[in-house]
């Protein structure tokens, strides 16, 4: 909704379609990339399709499934980038989550906080509650523990890992440099990711027949290479600012 009251420019639009990188924005692509693509999403999803499917003859639905779950969500980052580039000024520096709905009234008058309040509460509703999960499924199968929303042990994880994130909130650092530095950490995690997936997607004693193709694992790789050489520029440009933020909210 926002990205299309904002009437974006249509032709920078399209040319900002165009992959570059500019000078000094290696660690905001790598936050955007991070936030997109989820690390501990993979674990999430490649659960539930365990559990949803469990035949071979289902691949073109969980293939089918999965496309479309990524168009949608290539489809929110590209309005929450629409929005931000037509409504914030360049070099606009963001200090509260507020002044971003103050920044869509010229254009949303005053329905601004509450549209921005509503897109905030699902945002946050849905990490609360897909990131704690995904950290469940993660730990009960790397402890060969039941993965089953019904197990003790296994809503404990779930809950535990909640409640941590409740109480780190709470304790009063800038929401802003918290949200940026955990979706960088994610883009740097994820070429670790990309490996071993590629890997596994080779390997034959586990998947025999279904592995990957030449272009899958080219594509696969091209991607991989995309995210180290992202991450490697993110750590050159900005890794004691790296640091700074870290020691920052660790109070050192």
């Amino acid at each position: 909704m926002n990205a299309i009251v904002v009437r974006p420019d249509i032709a920078a639009l399209s040319f900002g379609l165009v992959p570059t990188v500019p000078e000094g924005s290696a660690l905001l692509i790598a936050g955007l990339i991070g936030t997109t693509v989820v690390g501990y999403n993979l674990f999430l999803h490649a659960s539930t399709v365990q559990e949803k499917w469990d035949d071979p003859d289902d691949l073109d639905e969980v293939r089918y499934d999965t496309i479309l779950l990524i168009a949608i969500g290539g489809l929110i980052t590209t309005a929450i980038v629409v929005t931000a580039a037509a409504v914030f000024p360049e070099g606009t520096t963001i200090a509260d989550v507020g002044e971003m709905a103050d920044q869509l009234e010229p254009v949303m008058g005053g329905f601004a906080l509450t549209f921005f309040a509503i897109g905030l509460f699902a945002a946050g509703f849905t990490s609360a509650m897909s990131a704690p999960l995904a950290g469940a499924y993660a730990t009960a199968g790397a402890l060969g523990w039941e993965r089953d929303l019904k197990s003790t042990r296994f809503r404990a994880i779930w809950m535990t890992i909640l409640a941590v994130g409740i109480v780190f909130s709470g304790l009063g650092f800038n929401p802003v440099e918290v949200i940026l530095l955990a979706q960088v950490a994610n883009g740097l995690l994820l070429p670790v990711l990309a490996i071993f997936l590629i890997y596994a997607m080779n390997n034959e004693e586990l998947l025999g027949e279904y592995t990957n193709s030449t272009l899958q694992n080219m594509l696969g790789i091209l991607v991989t290479l995309v995210a180290i050489v992202i991450g490697a520029l993110t750590l050159n440009d900005n890794l004691p600012a790296f640091i700074d933020v870290i020691t920052g909210l660790l109070g050192l």
